[in-house]
């Protein structure tokens, strides 16, 4: 095995193990349709092994990002079906990040409306980007158990629609402090009933969501990342390798076709291992990313640690990653001014080899 070698991966077929990170980059329009801008974006970067595309919100007013995309109306559906066209005729293969922003969404991007998460605690410590300039968070709602089921349902006519908008499968967003990660992890989430105390509990929102979209798309086109270290958004578990442990064991029970496991701590907040255990307790497709170099993803796959690796800011800069990786090539850097900014600078205009 190598990171040229094909994968498969449930009943997707992946030409090599360089897969392309979901990256936020607010290209959409005011009204979260996704734009040609975007369809050129994912055409140019065809030739990851899987393109992962952002997160996209599941449902209307949870925004948390101003102008990230949606998959909630038609007009987004027409959207994104520009963009899985544009990449499929570039022979690429592209799965939907399935996502709900919790209690990083803000008043100000939502009509007023207060953010909801598990337990009435607000992100400290950073600030969200509004039309009115950086604000800080506000306190959330704590959601009652019977608006849960509504918001399963939001995933699931959501994984309906990416399936009419043509994509090859979709990602269920269980990272990065967003509302399956609030629930799932005990630092955010504080409440008692079915979905607060144990992990069984704080899990149960999460794979409520995975079996609703299963339902949709059939187990081996379902994903799910997760990132039981990052501290990114005030988040943090008092166990991750254990939390690791018993999600990998429910994913490997329905046969998802891939475990995308984000291996460490933005921040280095916290420390631990959660690819061995994500490892022990899924016998599936096991990705991981956060800082990988060519040499080390390939030494990985080589071991059998992992199956594949996905690259985040490398893509970015780098539409031509995979070609990069073959030819030893020097890399072009990434401009972290233009990661949200409007427009076709630091987002189309990144050079590809000679």
């Amino acid at each position: 095995m190598s990171l040229f070698s094909p994968l498969a991966a449930g009943a997707l077929r992946l030409p090599n193990r360089i897969l392309m990170a979901p990256l936020t980059r607010c290209r959409a329009d005011a009204e979260h349709n996704p734009t040609p801008l975007m369809a050129e974006y994912y055409a140019q970067r065809a030739g990851a092994g899987l393109i992962i595309a952002e997160a996209t919100m599941v449902m209307a007013g949870h925004s948390s990002f101003w102008r990230e995309p949606g998959i909630y109306s038609d007009d987004q559906v027409k959207g994104w079906k520009a963009v899985t066209d544009a990449v499929h005729a570039k022979g690429g293969r592209i799965v939907l990040q399935l996502w709900h922003g919790g209690r990083a969404c803000h008043p100000l991007l939502n009509g007023g409306a207060q953010p909801v998460a598990p337990s009435a605690i607000p992100i400290t410590g950073d600030e969200v980007h509004t039309p009115e300039g950086k604000k800080p968070y506000v306190t959330p709602r704590e959601l009652r158990d019977d608006e849960i089921p509504g918001i399963v349902a939001g995933f699931q006519k959501a994984a309906e629609n990416a399936l009419k908008a043509g994509f090859d499968g979709v990602e269920v967003h269980g990272a990065n402090g967003y509302l399956l990660d609030e629930f799932l992890r005990d630092g955010s989430n504080k409440r008692g009933g079915p979905y607060g105390g144990p992990i069984e509990n704080r899990a149960r929102l999460l794979l409520e969501v995975l079996d609703a979209v299963i339902s949709v798309w059939g187990a081996g086109r379902v994903g799910l990342r997760i990132s039981p270290l990052n501290s990114y958004n005030s988040m943090s578990d008092s166990d991750p390798a254990a939390l690791t442990a018993y999600v990998a064991r429910q994913c490997d029970a329905r046969r998802i076709a891939y475990l995308h496991v984000m291996r460490a701590d933005f921040f280095q907040a916290q420390q631990g291992d959660v690819l061995t255990p994500a490892r022990q307790h899924f016998r599936g497709v096991l990705i991981s990313n956060m800082g990988y170099s060519a040499d080390e993803a390939e030494q990985a796959i080589a071991e059998g640690s992992l199956d594949a690796v996905a690259f985040g800011v490398p893509f970015l800069a780098n539409p031509d990653l995979p070609a990069r990786f073959a030819a030893r090539a020097p890399l072009n850097t990434a401009d972290p001014t233009t990661f949200y900014s409007p427009g076709p600078r630091g987002y189309t205009d990144y050079p590809a080899m000679p």
